[in-house]
């Protein structure tokens, strides 16, 4: 159960930091701007029948360490995202079909099913992309190995604070 739930925990974090992305052939999204990027998880719901407390708080605190990371996106890096490609990729080396994929207007609205090791499960990303701030919720279902439905709800916000910061600090 806690491989099946890490493929479906990872699998949501690549998919949006994908969906944080945009491109020149994405429907004429808002292209993010170059600099340094802080991006906050929130965990909203995380429901899985017959699993102990203490693993829902461990899987809790894990994803939710990945707030507060900076990442520097360069001029050049920025003029290559290509949201398509990265929504077709999938989660490390997993597959996506997507059944709904409508990125335009600074909007997202994505729905479709991933695979990955043999675990398949249902995604769906709806949030907002801007110059300076994406805002995305993920919602990821799926059946547990010991049965019953899993799902998990989170919010990840990335805001654009400015000029990327030096190697050194």
């Amino acid at each position: 159960m806690k491989k099946f739930l890490t493929v479906a925990a990872i699998g949501a974090l690549i998919a949006v930091s994908g969906c944080g992305k945009s491109g020149e052939n994405a429907g004429g999204t808002a292209k993010r701007e170059a600099g340094n990027w802080k991006t906050n998880v929130k965990l909203v719901k995380f429901e899985v029948p017959g699993m102990p407390a203490e693993m829902k708080d461990s899987m809790a605190k894990a994803m939710e360490s990945a707030s507060g990371m900076d990442q520097c996106f360069t001029q050049e890096q920025v003029d290559k995202e290509d949201i398509a490609a990265e929504l077709a990729k999938g989660p490390n080396g997993g597959e996506c079909k997507w059944s709904k994929k409508d990125v335009a207007g600074g909007k997202i609205d994505v729905a479709g099913t991933c695979t990955q090791g043999g675990q398949t499960v249902d995604m769906a990303m709806t949030g907002t992309m801007e110059a300076k701030k994406t805002d995305v919720t993920i919602t990821t279902k799926g059946k547990v190995p010991t049965g019953g439905d899993m799902e998990m709800v989170m919010q990840m916000t990335s805001t654009h604070t400015g000029p990327c910061k030096s190697a050194t600090t």
